[in-house]
C-alpha cells in the first residue's frame, strides 16, 4: 500500500471507529505504549538535568533550522569528497526515481526507514522489477501481511506473537515453529539471512547526517542495519533533510535524547557511523554509497509557524504519552506518521489529500506530547492552528454554531444562561440532541451529560452561608 494513497477513500471517524471497536488492538498498544513511557521516564531520571538537555536540544534544533541550506551543502561537500553520490530529490517522485535506477531489477535490502514509507518506495522499486524485503523485525511482519506501521519506533506494535506466527504460517512457510519469542526469532532470522547475503542493494534511513564529517548515523536495536548497509555492493541511504546536524558534539546530544525517549536506552544497542563507501583495503562496506537528501514539502515549512515540526527527531515518545493514540494505535491516522507528530505531519506533508487535514482533529490538546518531546517541539499549538486552518472549509451551520457559542461565552450573562439551559435541556444534550453537528459528535462517544443543578448555584444555596 503506497504511503500517498493510505487515507484515500476514508475518513478519520471511520478509522477511529474500527480501532475503538477493537478491544484486542487497545490492549496490546496500551500495554506497550506503557512500557515505552515507562522505560523513558527511568532513562531521564537518570540524567543530571534531562530538562537542560531537552532544551539545549531545542535551541540546537532551531539553529540549525535557520542555516538549514548551508548545513546541507556542506553535509553533501563532506560526503562527495569522500566517495559518496548525493541525490537532492525535490518530491517523492524524483526519490523513488532515482532509487529505483540504482536499484534496476535487482535483489532489494532494507533497513527500517520512515523516510521511505512516506515516499512509497516499496511499490515503486516493485513496479520496476525488483524484489524488495524489509529486514527489521517489525517491518517484515507488516510486509508479509500487507499492513503499514502503527508506530514509528514499534512497527507490529499491534500484533502479538499468535497474530506473527499466523502471518509466518500463511506468507513465510513457517511449519513446526511455536508462538514463543525465541521461536519466532529463529525463524525470522534463519530467512532474513539468506536475504542479505543475496541482495544486491541496501536501503536505509538516516538518523542522522554530520556536516562536518559528512557521515550517516543510523541506530537500531537490530543488527540488520549493520547488515544492509554493509553487505551489499550498493547502499542507498534516504534521509529527510531535516536530519542534519553540524557537528559531533550535537550528535552526542541528540543521540542521548533519541535512545531515552524511544526506548529508554542509554544508548541503542547498533549505532552504525558511516563515512563514505569501502575503501582500498576495507573487507567490510559497499562499493557504492548514494545519499538520497529529500525535501518532499519539508523546505516549504520553514517560513511558516510549523517550522518547528522540522526538529522532529523520530523518537516516538509523544505517541507514546497520546491519549487518543492510546485507544486507536496507529492506522487510525491514515498515513505513515501517526500520534501527535503524525496529526501534525500528515496535513503538512499529504496536504494534496482532503482526507489530511482532519487528522490534526485527533487530539485532546492536553500538551503530553509536549511534555514528552526530548526537543520541546509545540505540538498542541501547531495543532490549533491547523484547525484553525481547517475551519475555513466547516460549513455555514458549523461556523454559526461555533460563533454563536463563543459570543455567549464571551460575557458572564451569556455563559450563565447557557450553563442553565443545559440543566434544563440534560435530555437533548444525552444523544446529542436534534443537532446534526452535535449528533456527529456525540456518535461513538459517552456524551458528557450536564447535572441537575450547576455548582454555582449549589454554591449560592449551600448550608454554612
Amino acid at each position: 500500500m503506497s504511503g500517498h494513497h493510505q487515507l484515500a477513500g476514508t475518513t478519520l471517524r471511520q478509522r477511529t471507529a474500527t480501532a475503538v471497536a477493537d478491544p484486542v488492538l487497545r490492549s496490546r498498544v496500551g500495554r506497550a505504549v506503557d512500557r515505552f513511557a515507562g522505560h523513558r521516564e527511568v532513562s531521564l531520571a537518570a540524567l543530571e538535568d534531562a530538562d537542560g538537555l531537552r532544551h539545549a536540544g531545542r535551541a540546537l534544533k532551531a539553529e540549525i533550522l535557520a542555516d538549514l541550506p548551508a548545513v546541507l551543502e556542506q553535509l553533501a561537500d563532506e560526503a562527495q569528497a569522500r566517495g559518496v553520490h548525493v541525490c537532492w530529490a525535490d518530491s517523492a517522485a524524483e526519490a523513488n526515481d532515482y532509487v529505483a535506477r540504482i536499484a534496476g531489477g535487482g535483489r532489494v535490502v532494507k533497513s527500517k526507514s520512515m523516510a521511505t514509507e512516506e515516499t512509497g518506495l516499496n511499490e515503486a522499486l516493485e513496479a520496476a522489477g525488483a524484489r524488495v524485503v524489509e529486514t527489521d523485525l517489525g517491518e517484515w511482519i507488516i510486509q508479509l501481511a500487507g499492513e503499514t506501521p502503527s508506530h514509528i519506533i514499534a512497527p507490529a506494535l499491534h500484533h502479538d506473537r499468535h497474530s506473527i506466527l499466523d502471518v509466518f504460517e500463511q506468507r513465510a512457510a513457517a511449519v513446526g515453529v511455536e508462538p514463543e519469542p525465541e521461536a519466532l526469532n529463529r525463524f525470522a532470522r534463519s530467512e532474513l539471512r539468506r536475504e542479505f547475503l543475496a541482495a544486491d542493494v541496501g536501503i536505509t534511513g538516516v538518523n542522522f547526517g554530520v556536516a562536518e564529517s559528512g557521515s550517516l548515523v543510523i541506530v537500531t536495536n537490530e543488527g540488520n542495519g549493520r547488515l544492509v548497509s554493509t553487505l551489499p555492493r550498493t547502499h542507498i541511504a534516504v534521509m529527510g533533510m531535516e536530519r542534519v546536524v553540524r557537528t559531533w558534539d550535537e550528535v552526542d546530544l541528540f543521540l542521548t535524547l533519541l535512545t531515552r525517549s524511544a526506548t529508554g536506552q542509554a544508548l541503542t544497542s547498533y549505532t552504525n557511523i558511516i563515512s563514505g563507501p569501502r575503501r582500498a583495503g576495507e573487507a567490510d562496506g559497499p562499493d557504492e554509497l548514494h545519499l538520497v537528501i529529500l525535501d518532499n514539502g519539508r523546505s516549504d515549512l520553514l517560513a511558516t509557524e510549523f517550522h518547528e515540526m522540522l526538529a522532529c527527531i523520530r523518537c516516538g515518545a509523544c505517541l507514546n504519552v497520546c491519549p487518543v493514540y492510546r485507544q486507536t494505535g496507529g492506522h487510525a491516522y491514515g498515513w505513515v506518521y501517526s500520534g501527535p507528530m503524525g496529526a501534525v505531519l500528515t496535513p503538512l506533508l499529504s496536504s494534496g489529500q482532503p482526507e489530511a487535514a482532519e487528522v490534526a482533529d485527533a487530539s485532546t490538546l492536553c500538551g503530553a506530547c509536549m511534555q514528552a518531546c526530548p526537543v520541546e517541539i509545540p505540538l498542541q499549538d501547531m495543532l490549533l492552528s491547523l484547525r484553525r486552518r481547517k475551519s475555513a472549509d466547516a460549513g455555514r451551520a458549523e461556523r454559526a454554531l461555533w460563533r454563536a457559542w463563543s459570543e455567549a461565552w464571551s460575557r458572564r450573562a451569556g455563559y450563565e444562561a447557557t450553563t442553565k439551559a443545559a440543566t434544563w435541556g440534560r435530555g437533548m444534550v444525552k444523544h446529542g440532541g436534534r443537532l446534526p453537528v452535535l449528533q456527529r459528535w456525540a456518535a461513538g462517544r459517552s456524551t458528557p451529560v450536564p447535572a441537575t443543578e450547576r455548582f454555582r448555584d449549589r454554591w449560592r444555596n449551600r448550608s454554612d452561608r
